[in-house]
């Protein structure tokens, strides 16, 4: 990903659109045929070169078209180079490269984002049985199990995957329209041959630049994808702590966690993907801003496109890959979910027992009021709720030992654990 936003491979990207503008005009018979040839066998640039020359010239694309013309006449060929250029404006090269600079790396993206969904499908899978506490507010609520909060992590990978891939598409343009979008110089089929060259649609109408509601469209999408790593890593972190205990992150052998506290054993890479994460979703604001330009264009959007989209793209590569070490080794402890969905002693079934009692035939006011005040009792004095229940005579009235046994129940919560793995995954094994 690194070399996609390098210097070497963005003036690489622009000779490539310069040549298929070159071949483009010299197959439909504007460009001599030879001149075109020549220039996709001789023309070059070097990068020391062209940042040499930008210190004089003050324009990057002037410093490149000058510093290729130079490689044609060190080459014998100083003639071809009047073709180079011919009928474009700077920004012609500049976003058309840019797009073909996105599309390398979206293919990168889209790819850790297939591994991240690939790793979250197995160890949803591995866990969809695995009993745990479910927390509302970060206190206990129901039970669930730890596969469930895994394929909940995979519902909106696909999601995620989705909006990165069209808003890729929707970046898969090019624009050889002109210093005001008019086609002054070069017909449309001619913008339209030179994108077909280069894998791309021209865009259907443009200012000097491509709308940047496109490149907007596409930073969001990367920083809603690096939104769901941090909602991994932030689960992970909470799991992590002392009290809980349910599941860390991998500790290597011979790993420090702390210079004074030799017990540490703290959640670095999960902590560093919620940090990151928020750089892109930064991101995000600054490319919301490059929307609107003065009149067809001015460049406040071109020294912010700079920073924010190759560190975009950097960082949500760089985050994917991170989840993805994260979630596929993260050691998980199911006898300490057990212990920790039995420390309320029964608390957690509250809300089953409410509706069976109401069920019964108590009022649902008069059973909220009888479970509460038990609930109440046993989370004040530590007790066991479900004794308390089982010993309180407004209960026994409606419910027989079974029937309060079943308000008890995981199996009973979690019988449909199955029916909502069916729904999320489109096949699942055997």
């Amino acid at each position: 990903m690194g070399h996609i936003w390098s210097e070497q491979n963005k003036f690489q990207q622009w000779l490539a659109v310069e040549l298929a503008a070159s071949e483009a005009l010299a197959e439909r018979g504007e460009v001599p045929a030879d001149a075109a040839a020549l220039l996709r066998q001789h023309a070059s640039f070097s990068v020391e070169r062209i940042n040499a020359i930008e210190k004089e010239v003050r324009h990057d694309v002037i410093a490149f078209t000058t510093s290729v013309a130079e490689t044609m006449k060190d080459a014998g060929h100083a003639e071809a180079s009047r073709w180079l250029h011919y009928g474009l404006t700077s920004n012609d090269v500049v976003d058309t490269a840019q797009a073909l600079q996105l599309q390398e790396s979206a293919r990168l993206i889209l790819g850790g984002m297939d591994k991240l969904i690939a790793t979250l499908r197995r160890r949803a899978l591995e866990f969809q049985h695995t009993i745990a506490i479910g927390r509302t507010h970060g206190v206990h609520a129901e039970p669930i199990t730890f596969g469930l909060k895994i394929a909940l992590w995979y519902d909106e990978a696909i999601r995620a995957r989705r909006r990165v891939e069209a808003a890729t598409e929707d970046l898969r343009y090019g624009k050889l329209s002109g210093a005001v979008g008019t086609l002054a110089h070069l017909a449309a089929e001619d913008e339209d041959a030179i994108c077909r060259k280069l894998g791309l649609q021209a865009a259907p109408i443009a200012s000097q630049v491509l709308s940047r509601d496109r490149h907007a469209a596409f930073v969001s999408a990367l920083a809603l994808a690096c939104a769901l790593c941090e909602k991994c890593a932030l689960e992970i972190r909470h799991l992590q702590r002392t009290e809980v205990r349910e599941a860390e992150e991998p500790f290597a052998v011979g790993q420090k966690g702390s210079s004074a506290m030799p017990h540490k054993r703290n959640p670095i890479v999960s902590e560093q993907i919620c940090g990151l994460a928020r750089v892109v979703r930064a991101n995000v604001q600054a490319a919301f801003e490059d929307v609107a330009l003065w009149h067809e264009r001015d460049i406040s959007h071109s020294s912010v496109e700079r920073v924010i989209l190759p560190d975009s793209c950097i960082l949500t590569d760089y985050l994917l890959a991170k989840t993805d070490w994260l979630i596929g080794n993260m050691r998980v402890y199911p006898e300490r979910m057990k212990r920790n969905l039995e420390a309320t002693k029964g608390l957690v079934f509250s809300g089953q027992l409410l509706l069976d009692l109401a069920a019964a035939g108590m009022l649902r006011e008069q059973a909220y009021r009888v479970v509460q005040g038990e609930a109440m009792k046993a989370w004040h004095e530590e007790g066991d709720f479900r004794a308390a229940v089982e010993a309180h005579p407004e209960v026994t009235k409606y419910l027989t030992p079974a029937q309060i046994a079943w308000a008890f129940s995981v199996e009973r919560q979690l019988k449909n654990v199955d029916a909502i793995f069916a729904r999320v995954f489109v096949t699942l094994p055997g």
